[in-house]
């Protein structure tokens, strides 16, 4: 029988370190995947003409009472920027949102549906990913916190501690994967994508990086839970030899 070198509260420390850090990576991958934050920016659209007696900058006035001034049929011809106007967008890995024109509210279009069809199947590999990563993740939840509520022995908990070692590590890297594979179809979105859709600027959402320091966080708990085992495993041996010194020295020098 091994005895349990390892200190109850130092175990549990560690083990609860694991398991929070675990935890979070799990909320964090949840709230980006469901999220349509991945990447926002800017859409250059054309101003429509204004009807009515709608007035602003949202909007050309073409058939207005001032329509022979000078400086109107000016504004009309013009070529410049003040044709335009820029609308807001998000786009995550389910759809894409952008502000309405004289409008409250957003109109949102699948992601999927904007996808060159070449890069459909990287961007279902993507989600599928994703998934699995969640799916892992909640896995090593689950092993962790057996191993810190409901272990039988040190020994049972060494062995729940390696099986959520390896879950954790295979679930970070299905995650590094995933995010790589979005970032690649969402930037050949934007070069090949409709036109109708196609980005003027844009950068990386708030849910991208929540999608990363998920990444962060699970790495943080592998390596928490494998530096826990790997030290369980050092102290066990050590133990064992110090004990096979004192039989030995017992032996050699038995007391009468």
């Amino acid at each position: 029988r091994m005895p349990a070198s390892i200190p109850e509260a130092d175990r549990r420390h560690r083990a609860s370190a694991a398991f929070s850090l675990s935890f979070l990576s799990l909320v964090f991958s949840i709230t980006a995947f469901s999220s349509s934050h991945w990447c926002e920016g800017t859409r250059k659209v054309a101003k429509p003409f204004c009807k009515g007696d709608s007035k602003g900058d949202l909007c050309i006035r073409f058939n207005s009472p001032d329509g022979n001034n000078s400086q109107a049929v000016q504004y009309i011809w013009e070529t410049g920027d003040d044709k335009f106007v820029e609308r807001n967008f998000h786009a995550g890995i389910w759809y894409s949102c952008e502000e309405m024109i004289n409008e409250e509210g957003e109109k949102c279009r699948s992601f999927i549906s904007l996808t060159p069809a070449s890069d459909r199947g990287v961007l279902w590999l993507s989600i599928v990913a994703e998934l699995l990563y969640i799916v892992l993740l909640l896995i090593g939840n689950i092993l962790m916190s057996v191993e810190i509520f409901y272990y039988s022995s040190v020994i049972d908990g060494l062995k729940i501690n390696a099986f959520s070692a390896v879950v954790t590590v295979l679930a970070g890297l299905l995650g590094m994967v995933a995010h790589m594979m979005y970032t690649t179809v969402f930037q050949m979105t934007v070069n090949l994508g409709p036109e109708d859709w196609r980005p003027h600027t844009w950068d990386y959402g708030w849910s991208y990086g929540l999608a990363w320091t998920s990444f962060a966080c699970c790495m943080a708990a592998a390596v928490t839970t494998i530096n826990k085992y790997t030290k369980t495993i050092l102290e066990f041996k050590h133990k064992r030899k110090k004990l096979e010194r004192s039989f030995k020295i017992q032996y050699n020098f038995p007391d009468h």
